[in-house]
């Protein structure tokens, strides 16, 4: 197959649409099919994934006349998150396409604008996948359900790593992902003569106000952040962590930092809401958005009580293989077959 992949997004930029495109886009190569892969984001003409020899080509805000060349060149348009930006052309030019779900279709407050009016009204015309069943319940139209994978050749299990730390946080600093409500948790602990050492992994704007909320808790002995980690690096310290703690406020749509740290051995405790739940499956407890109580009596539990964190872990190998590049990848081929058939 000639595969047009869309990623509005994408490296340099990071985030989870970003890493699954590469994954993806790569997989497909190894697989035996052309992919040229379509984005606004600007950077390099091309991209080659870590530890991967594939290269695909990347064009980077294509013009309408570089669209329309690609979309007479391909089989098939795989948008990884709908954009009008390419479907509007690859519709008028009656291409196949797939369109995978990352997010919600509501604006920045949850409100539904025209553009988004414009892309449910689009939905029927096309082969629609959800990343979690909360966002196939979303989107209301009929859809193939397919995880978002992780990559299992740096997220895994390292025996040599001494597992000496307890929690862990890898997202954002924005407000939206809640460490914040992590540190109000940790202090309800410290009420409960608890003092797990949490270590902070990412940056964002929201990093001065977690320092200085840190040091009002007086939580500072207990807080470690170490800026943004990627790649080998991040896998060795998840390995080095008991626990991961994905506390969001909002709904995640999915959660692959939630793969991650199952793979590098974790237990993760993150919040209920939305597809988050999904990607946790039986390896950790979940509890409600926005509440740093409830947070505070999962980490209890876990602190507490080892055995419970082994029963989380028991299910981790047979949960992750629905996760895996190659199950993730097969299942897009497969679906993108039927669609060219």
């Amino acid at each position: 197959m000639k595969i047009l992949f869309s990623s509005y997004t994408f490296a340099p930029n990071v985030g989870g649409i970003e890493s699954v495109s590469a994954i993806l886009a790569a997989a497909f190569i190894r697989a035996g099919h052309a992919v040229e892969l379509i984005t606004e984001t600007p950077g390099e003409k091309s991209h080659a994934p870590p530890d991967d020899a594939s290269i695909y080509r990347v064009t980077r805000r294509p013009s309408f006349h570089e669209l329309r060349r690609l979309l007479s060149w391909c089989d098939l348009l795989l948008q990884n998150n709908i954009s009008l930006r390419s479907l509007i052309p690859a519709l008028l030019f009656r291409k196949r396409v797939v369109v995978v779900h990352q997010t919600w279709l509501l604006g920045v407050r949850g409100e539904i604008g025209w553009t988004n009016r414009v892309k449910r009204a689009l939905l029927p015309r096309v082969r629609n996948v959800a990343i979690s069943q909360a966002i196939l319940d979303h989107i209301e139209v009929p859809a193939r359900v397919i995880g978002n994978p992780y990559d299992d050749h740096i997220f895994r299990l390292r025996a040599a790593v001494a597992r000496d730390e307890t929690l862990v946080f890898l997202g954002r600093l924005v407000s939206d992902k809640g460490a914040d409500l992590l540190l109000r948790a940790m202090k309800i602990l410290q009420g409960d003569g608890l003092d797990p050492a949490l270590t902070i992994v990412g940056r964002g704007p929201e990093e001065p106000n977690l320092r200085r909320l840190a040091g009002e808790l007086g939580l500072e002995e207990q807080v470690t952040f170490v800026g943004s980690k990627s790649g080998a690096e991040l896998a060795e310290l998840l390995n080095r962590h008991r626990i991961l703690v994905v506390p969001s406020r909002w709904p995640e749509p999915f959660g692959i930092v939630a793969l991650e740290g199952i793979a590098c051995g974790c237990v993760v405790v993150g919040s209920r809401e939305g597809g988050l739940k999904e990607a946790i499956g039986p390896c950790g407890p979940t509890f409600e958005n926005g509440n740093e109580r409830a947070l505070a009596a999962c980490l209890k539990e876990l602190l507490l009580h080892p055995a419970t964190s082994t029963a989380f872990q028991n299910d981790a190998s047979a949960h992750l293989a629905k996760f895996r590049t190659g199950t993730v990848a097969s299942a897009y081929l497969d679906l993108m077959k039927e669609v060219v058939a």
